[in-house]
């Protein structure tokens, strides 16, 4: 049995990055990072919004058939979309396989001012294209708009486990998403029996 492990939180809390560590901790698990995956649509640069409209049904198939072959999936992805959670959710449940939400919060002001410095140092080619949609949608407001609608959205959603993520302490934050997928570790400490 395999898990989807949707890693969510506002943009640049550290969502990816713990997503890689966690897929070099956990051999033959797939980090299904949108982001990534929009990069390989032609035209991504000049319509990154349209590009993402394509590439989520294409990360719902990806999802699905790494699943049905008995492996994991992490997928790092502010989602606020009900929707579009239900999508992956139900990919999850068509496969036989496992669905946890774990959201990585810091307070709104803090999470604004790390999404500021995100991609400091690092050559990531999306970074510039979301800091652009990002101003010209309002900046810190929309930034803050993006936090509390994932806020209000949780209240839908008990089951999903929220983790608090303090700038720079990103073993501490490591390790309490490990606590927080506990229930779906074997008594040996492996994720999930294969």
């Amino acid at each position: 049995m395999a898990d989807l492990i949707l890693l969510n939180g506002p943009p640049g809390i550290g969502k990816s990055t713990l997503a890689r560590m966690f897929v070099d901790r956990h051999p033959g698990t797939l980090n299904l990072d949108i982001d990534q995956v929009r990069c390989l649509i032609g035209g991504w640069q000049d319509d990154f919004r349209a590009t993402g409209e394509i590439v989520r049904p294409v990360a719902v198939s990806m999802a699905a058939a790494h699943l049905a072959a008995g492996r994991d999936v992490i997928m790092p992805q502010f989602l606020d979309s009900d929707e579009e959670i239900a999508g992956f959710r139900a990919a999850a449940e068509d496969t036989g396989s496992g669905f946890h939400e774990i959201v990585i919060m810091d307070t709104k002001q803090r999470a604004v001012e790390r999404f500021a410095n995100r991609g400091a140092g690092q050559d990531v080619p999306w970074h510039e294209q979301i800091k652009a949609i990002v101003n010209l949608g309002g900046g810190p407001q929309l930034l803050e708009s993006m936090y509390d609608g994932l806020v209000s959205g949780l209240r839908k959603r008990p089951s999903a486990i929220l983790i608090h993520s303090t700038h720079g302490a990103i073993e501490e934050t490591y390790a309490s998403l490990i606590t927080a997928l506990a229930p779906a570790r074997s008594p040996t400490g492996a994720f999930r029996h294969r």
